[in-house]
């Protein structure tokens, strides 16, 4: 008889680290901060993964792609969507705001800003600093990127479109 050998979390995080956002490669999807918790057990491993937004088209490719790792070390995979808490931009982690600044991506500037009792999630007309520059001077071109998550702007310093990831 075989005893199950129980899998380190550590492992396991190092494993979910080299699994790159498919919809921006530069950033992982641990650095990315959708990786809300790792719980293993003896051969298994249990993954929640929060989506950036509630209709984020990546979160199937999301799933498979760690369920495909996960599974060269763990017998037993389940990942799991959830909802509980909602993905902030605030769980990037500065190694994941390095590599999309690296990357031509603007990182999230500030918190969602707060009125009162009201919390706002987008910033409709955010200062971005230019990721090819750091000019000052970019102007918003589209609130609507290539996704929910993300805004077109142009810096006329280095004359450069770039995508903003969004402060939510």
């Amino acid at each position: 008889m075989t005893m199950a050998t129980r899998i380190d979390e550590q492992l396991i995080w190092d494993a979910l680290r080299e699994i790159p956002d498919p919809e921006i490669p530069a950033i992982s999807i641990v650095d990315l901060g959708i990786v809300r918790t790792v719980e293993c057990g003896d051969d298994s491993v249990l993954v929640e993964i929060m989506p950036t937004f509630i209709a984020c088209p990546a979160i199937g490719m999301i799933c498979a792609d760690v369920d495909q790792r996960l599974r060269q070390i763990a017998a037993h995979v389940e990942v799991r969507v959830t909802y509980e808490e909602p993905w902030t931009s605030e769980r990037i982690t500065q190694q994941g705001r390095d590599n999309l600044r690296a990357a031509g991506y603007a990182p999230p500037v500030t918190a969602a800003p707060v009125i009162g009792d009201n919390i706002f999630p987008l910033a409709l007309h955010p200062k971005v600093p230019c990721p090819f520059c750091d000019g000052r001077h970019t102007r918003l071109e589209n609130p609507f990127g290539p996704t929910l998550c993300r805004a077109i702007f142009y810096c006329p310093d280095c004359r450069q479109p770039f995508e903003h990831f969004k402060s939510v």
